[in-house]
C-alpha cells in the first residue's frame, strides 16, 4: 500500500472538501489508498457521529462513501493513464451520482473500513462500488459515479 493518500496530492485549492480536504479543519480528513486492485480507506466514527444510542448516523456512512469514491476515482484515472499520483495535470473528481444501501446498522465507537472495486473507467467518468465493513461485517454498500470536476470549479 502507498504510504502517501492521494488526497494529499491535490492542490491545496481544491482541498477544503468536508469529507477529505486537509485544509478544512472540520472535516473528515477520509485517504484512500491502493490495496492491489482494490481502493481502502479507515474511519473511526467519533461520540457525536451518532443515529441512535451504539450506531453511526447514516448520512456519514453517505459522506465516507461519495469521498472515498471520488478519491477512489482519481486513483483509477491515474493507473488508467500509467502516470503517478500528483503528475501534472492533476485529476480532481466530484460526485455526479451516489446510491447508498444500508445493509445493517453500524455500530459505533470502532473503525470503519472502506473498500473500493472499480466497475468502469470511461473517460471523464469512473463508477466505484465501495462498501463500509465494521468488524468485517459489511453494513453499507454504495455506487459512486464520478466525474472530472468541471472547469468552471477549478
Amino acid at each position: 500500500m502507498n504510504t502517501k493518500p492521494i488526497q494529499d496530492y491535490y492542490p491545496d485549492e481544491l482541498s477544503y472538501c468536508y469529507g477529505c480536504g486537509r485544509n478544512n479543519e472540520y472535516g473528515h480528513h477520509i485517504k484512500s489508498y491502493w490495496d492491489g486492485d482494490e481502493t481502502i480507506s479507515h474511519f473511526t466514527p467519533k461520540e457525536y457521529h451518532i443515529a441512535i444510542p451504539g450506531f453511526v448516523y447514516g448520512g456519514l456512512i453517505a459522506s465516507l462513501i461519495d469521498c472515498h469514491g471520488t478519491g477512489s476515482a482519481a486513483l483509477a484515472a491515474y493507473r488508467n493513464e500509467n502516470r503517478e499520483p500528483g503528475t501534472l495535470p492533476p485529476f480532481r473528481f466530484v460526485t455526479a451520482s451516489l446510491q447508498v444501501d444500508y445493509l445493517k446498522p453500524t455500530p459505533l465507537g470502532i473503525e470503519l473500513e472502506l473498500r473500493g472495486r472499480i466497475i468502469e473507467v470511461k473517460g471523464r467518468k469512473v463508477i466505484f462500488e465501495i462498501t463500509v465493513s465494521a468488524n468485517g461485517e459489511i453494513t453499507a454498500r454504495g455506487k459512486v459515479i464520478a466525474v472530472q470536476m468541471p472547469e468552471n470549479m477549478l
